[in-house]
C-alpha cells in the first residue's frame, strides 16, 4: 500500500492547500503597468531634494481643552475680519441709469412739466421711460442722454438745458421704477429668481434674504458667485455663523449667485462600528458624538474604544492651521527645540536648506474607554470628506487571523488522519 500512500498524499495536500486563499478582495497586477507616481528620492541631487516636501501625518489626541481652542480658532478670527472693500463700496454708491428704467422729474413750480398728463396717474405711469437707444424725450429740450448716468448728473444736465426756457429751475429727478438692473439668485434658495438692483445697495446676503432664504438642501459653504464670467465661491456659513463679513459682495447688474445642494456635504464612518454608511452634513453640522450615533454606535463586541480616529485632509484643515502650528510646537520638549535648531543652523552652513513639509492629512483621536468623552465628541465639528474610523481591538484582530488559519489547521489535521489510514491500510 505504500506507493498509494506516496501518490494520495500529495494529492491531497494539494486538495487542501487549494482550498485556502487570503480573505478579500483583490487586484490581480500581474500583466498589468503599474505606474510609479512616487518621486525616486535616491537619484535626486541635493538641490532637487530639499525642494520636495516631506509627506507628513499628524495625529492630535482629542482633549476637552484641545477642542474648545481648536474650534473657538476659526470662529475668532472670522470675528476679527472685516470688510473695508464692501464698506467703502456702499458708502460711494450710486445708482446708475438704464435702458428700461423710469424717471420721475420734478419742475418745482411749474406743474405742467412735473406731470403734463394729469395728476391722477401714478408717478411710473407718468415718468419718462428709458429708450434703447439710452434717451428720454423732456418737453423743450428735446432728447436727453441718460443711461449710464446718475441721477445727479441727469438732474445737472436738464438744468442747464431748460435755464434757457425757465429762470432759476428748480428740478429733482429720481427713479420712480427700477428695471434696467437685475442680479439672480438660483438653487437651493426658496424663491429663486431676479433680484432688481435699486438705488439701495443690494448685497450677497440681501439678496439671499429676499429669495426668502436657504432650503434644508442647501450647501451654504459652497455658494457660487458669477460675475462677467468669473466665479468665486463664498461661505453663508462663516458669514452668518462666524460673522466673516469678506465673505459678503455688493452685487452689480448681471451677477448670478447659485446654491448648491449639500450632496457634497457628506463624511465617511469606517471600521468597528454597527452600520458603517456614508452620512450627509445638513446645515445645523455634525459633531464626532453625532456621526457615530448615527450608525448605532462603535461594536462594543470588536472595537478599540481607544482608538477613535477622524482623519481629514490636510488640504481642507486650512481654517485651523495656525492653531495646529502652535499645537506641534508645545509638543516640542526644549531639547527637541535646540536639536530642531542646530539641525536648520548646521544645514544653513552647508548652504543647504530643510526640506518643506506637506502635511497630507492631520488626524484626531478620541478614546471613549471612559464614556464621559463622548461628551468631547459633542464639541468637535466633522468637516466635509471627513473619515471617521474606527479600529478594532488586538484580541479581536488575534482572533481573526487565528479563524482564518483554523479550516487550514483542521483541513491538514484530516490530512494527517487520513494519511495514518491510507499508511495502516
Amino acid at each position: 500500500m505504500k506507493p498509494i500512500f506516496k501518490t494520495v498524499l500529495p494529492l491531497a495536500t494539494l486538495l487542501a492547500i487549494s482550498g485556502c486563499t487570503m480573505p478579500g478582495s483583490t487586484v490581480d497586477l500581474d500583466n498589468k503597468q503599474v505606474i510609479n507616481t512616487t518621486p525616486d528620492e535616491s537619484n535626486m541631487s541635493e538641490q532637487e531634494l530639499a525642494q520636495t516636501p516631506v509627506n507628513v501625518v499628524n495625529v492630535y489626541p482629542l482633549s476637552p481643552s484641545f477642542v474648545n481652542r481648536y474650534a473657538s480658532f476659526a470662529a475668532v478670527e472670522a470675528h476679527s475680519l472685516s470688510n473695508p472693500v464692501l464698506d467703502a463700496e456702499a458708502a460711494n454708491y450710486e445708482y446708475i441709469i438704464g435702458r428700461g428704467d423710469i424717471l420721475n422729474i420734478t419742475v418745482w413750480d411749474h406743474p405742467e412739466l412735473t406731470i403734463p398728463s394729469g395728476s391722477y396717474r401714478s408717478a411710473e405711469e407718468a415718468g419718462h421711460w428709458v429708450r434703447a437707444d439710452g434717451t428720454i424725450f423732456y418737453p423743450y429740450i428735446g432728447f436727453v442722454e441718460v443711461a449710464g448716468k446718475t441721477t445727479s448728473q441727469v438732474r445737472k444736465d436738464i438744468t442747464k438745458r431748460i435755464a434757457k426756457y425757465i429762470e432759476s429751475p428748480q428740478i429733482e429727478v429720481n427713479i420712480a421704477a427700477f428695471r434696467s438692473q437685475k442680479a439672480y439668485v438660483t438653487g437651493e434658495v426658496d424663491t429663486p429668481g431676479y433680484q432688481p438692483i435699486t438705488n439701495i445697495p443690494l448685497t450677497f446676503l440681501d439678496a439671499i434674504n429676499q429669495a426668502g432664504g436657504l432650503t434644508g438642501e442647501a450647501d451654504w459653504r459652497n455658494v457660487t458667485l458669477t460675475r462677467q464670467g468669473k466665479s468665486e465661491t463664498l461661505s453663508l456659513h462663516d458669514l452668518m455663523q462666524n460673522g466673516d463679513l469678506t465673505q459678503n459682495r455688493l452685487l452689480r447688474k448681471g451677477d448670478i449667485i447659485h446654491v448648491p445642494r449639500n450632496d457634497a456635504q457628506k463624511v465617511f464612518v469606517l471600521g468597528e462600528v454597527k452600520d458603517p454608511k456614508l452620512l450627509k452634513i445638513d446645515r445645523s453640522g455634525m459633531t464626532l458624538t453625532e456621526a457615530l450615533s448615527e450608525v448605532g454606535g462603535i461594536n462594543e463586541l470588536a472595537a478599540n474604544a481607544t482608538g477613535v480616529f477622524v482623519v481629514r485632509s490636510g488640504q481642507r484643515d486650512k481654517a485651523h492651521e495656525a492653531y495646529l502650528a502652535q499645537v506641534r510646537d508645545q509638543a516640542l520638549t526644549d531639547e527637541e527645540k535646540r536639536d530642531l535648531e542646530a539641525k536648520n543652523q548646521q544645514l544653513a552652513e552647508q548652504g543647504k536648506q530643510s526640506r518643506p513639509e506637506h502635511i497630507v492629512a492631520n488626524v484626531y483621536q478620541l478614546d471613549i474607554s471612559d464614556a464621559t468623552a463622548l461628551v468631547t465628541g459633542t464639541e468637535f465639528e466633522l468637516e466635509p470628506y471627513d473619515v471617521v474610523y474606527v479600529t478594532a481591538a488586538p484580541i479581536v484582530q488575534y482572533n481573526r487571523v487565528v479563524s482564518q488559519l483554523l479550516p487550514t489547521i483542521s483541513g491538514l489535521n484530516d490530512l494527517t488522519e487520513l494519511a495514518v489510514r491510507i499508511h495502516n491500510w
